[in-house]
């Protein structure tokens, strides 16, 4: 019997858990800010609402499914949370739109594990249901890149395309009548570089739409430069006019264009994407895109019978800590929640210790005290591998005096104080 978790799954350890929940909590703050409200969904689905909505390769490959034995019925662990999002509009008619809901919760998917890719991950999502205007979505790029910011990623890039623009280009004016294929091979760009997908390309398509597409997909850049070259290239096509107005109109209300780039080679391969997508890409560690996401303005009609615009966003938690973590912006310096531990001298003064840590855990304080009976100098040791800042003493002297010895680590100063002003001193160091 194996002790490790199956692959692509993990165990978090205290000092694991406490960055991944101060990550996720600015994350979240970042979403209030913007006025989005939280919800949930189940972490399973019925099979018939995941299928026909991410296309083949996850349909046959990714989605974690399974039979009910005692039902028969096929169910399937949540793939993503845009597709629950829909199901969840469909089934709430009644709310006000737009509406501006986060949901932050794990989702499965069956592929082979690597650096930055696991099986169960955390996904941080932002989205606005029922605005069809470039308004929603300047304002889900605006909380990528405060989000990145907030963590002090300076190399970034929001890189931007328009399935509209890809239908224009790759469907309408070079004439691929199934383009699937070819977008599989663009996205492996930066895994295989140009003149892999070249090479791939030029074994399904011939060579001058080889060429054409060379030169598309190497447009990448500072957005509304690029925007204007685009339209004088296909301008005429109504397709990629539609994509180009609504991109310039988002482009302007985004707070700083410095980190977003339109890129033609943005093809990102879930099925039910509209309109723009955008995914964000830091220069180094490269580990693939921290945050995904795009308009998908007929996923929601498929529940309901009644398309609603919707377009929002994913960060992933995963992938945002693991490179955090490589370029120095994350440290495990945390093994605890622990602010104070009590140190109990003697066995006559551990009831008056139970006492002391109650007091300090009613004013707010995160209290340990030793439940093993140690020794004293074993309870140093605990406290210190736990990295505790504040130690205070009970012994028979301070039950005596009513007093309390405070013992900060890191300074190596100890302060003795009337038992009763305790909690105020405490409030100065912590």
């Amino acid at each position: 019997m194996s002790v490790r978790p199956p692959a692509g799954f993990r165990d978090f350890p205290p000092e694991v858990m406490l960055l991944r929940k101060k990550v996720i909590k600015k994350i979240e703050e970042i979403f209030q800010r913007y006025g989005y409200d939280p919800i949930d969904t189940p972490t399973i689905e019925y099979w018939d609402v995941l299928k026909g909505k991410y296309g083949e390769e996850a349909e046959k490959k990714l989605i974690w499914r399974f039979k009910d034995v005692w039902s028969g019925r096929e169910y399937a662990f949540r793939y993503d949370l845009t597709v629950p999002l829909a199901r969840f509009v469909a089934l709430h008619r009644d709310m006000p739109l737009p509406f501006k809901r986060y949901h932050i919760g794990p989702v499965w998917r069956h592929e082979e594990p690597q650096r930055g890719r696991y099986r169960e991950f955390y996904q941080c999502d932002a989205d606005v249901v029922g605005s069809p205007y470039p308004d929603a979505d300047a304002e889900i790029i605006n909380i990528t890149i405060d989000v990145m910011k907030a963590f002090n990623f300076s190399q970034f890039t929001v890189r931007v395309n328009d399935r509209r623009m890809l239908r224009g280009i790759f469907e309408e004016e070079l004439g691929i009548e199934n383009p699937y294929p070819v977008y599989v091979v663009i996205d492996k760009l930066d895994k295989i570089g140009m003149n892999g997908v070249l090479n791939q390309l030029g074994e399904m398509l011939p060579r001058d739409k080889v060429e054409k597409i060379a030169d598309i997909i190497s447009v990448r850049g500072e957005p509304l430069e690029l925007l204007d070259e685009v339209s004088r290239k296909y301008g005429d096509n109504p397709s990629v006019k539609q994509a180009v107005n609504h991109l310039s109109e988002m482009f302007d209300l985004i707070d700083d264009l410095g980190n977003v780039a339109l890129d033609l080679s943005l093809v990102r391969g879930l099925d039910y994407y509209t309109g723009p997508i955008f995914e964000t890409v830091v220069e180094k560690p490269r580990i693939g895109s921290l945050t995904g996401g795009g308009r998908y303005d007929g996923l929601i009609g498929i529940f309901s019978g009644v398309d609603i615009p919707a377009t929002g966003t994913s960060i992933g938690i995963e992938r945002l800590i693991d490179a955090g973590l490589e370029l120095g912006i994350f440290k495990l310096d945390r093994k605890t929640v622990t602010q104070i531990y009590v140190v109990v001298l003697d066995e006559k003064a551990k009831k008056e210790a139970w006492k002391l840590a109650h007091q300090l855990r009613t004013h707010g304080f995160k209290v340990s005290v030793d439940l093993s009976r140690r020794k004293p100098d074993k309870q140093r040791k605990h406290a210190k591998r736990l990295d505790i800042p504040v130690l205070i003493y009970v012994g028979k002297k301070e039950v005596e005096q009513g007093t309390a010895t405070i013992y900060l680590r890191k300074q190596q100063k100890r302060i003795e104080v009337p038992r009763e002003n305790l909690p105020q001193e405490l409030e100065k160091h912590l």
